[in-house]
């Protein structure tokens, strides 16, 4: 019997994660080692995560059925411009958090909240 996870998920290579990505990650991994998130020339913190900037919806794409649309997602899956090295941390709470909410966390050294959507930020 197989996890539930795995089941709605799929394996890790039909969604993208298979050899050819491993090879992809450890060479960005190893030219962008700290974490775009919270690293910084002070306080280094080595990344263990590519993430994806804008999630390629690879699973939405194939189920779509259309082509182009599944083009365009294994675009975006391998461009690297779309990729960022994250710590663990970065990438399994702050980036799933926005991208389930469409909220940014946090707020800046003033206080405020950082997502410019936030409703202190609109004139009043």
């Amino acid at each position: 019997m197989s996890s539930g996870r795995a089941d709605r998920r799929g394996t890790a290579a039909s969604r993208g994660y298979g050899y050819r990505w491993q090879l992809a990650r450890e060479d960005h991994l190893r030219r962008n080692p700290f974490c775009g998130g919270c690293s910084s020339p002070a306080r280094p913190v080595l990344a263990q995560v590519v993430d994806h900037k804008t999630p390629p919806r690879l699973k939405e794409a194939k189920a779509s059925g259309d082509p182009e649309r599944i083009a365009a997602a294994w675009r975006l899956f391998w461009s690297r411009d779309n990729w960022q090295s994250l710590c663990t941390n970065c990438h399994s709470s702050d980036k799933q958090r926005f991208e389930k909410s469409g909220r940014q966390p946090g707020c800046g050294t003033d206080g405020r909240p950082l997502d410019p959507r936030h409703h202190w930020h609109r004139p009043g």
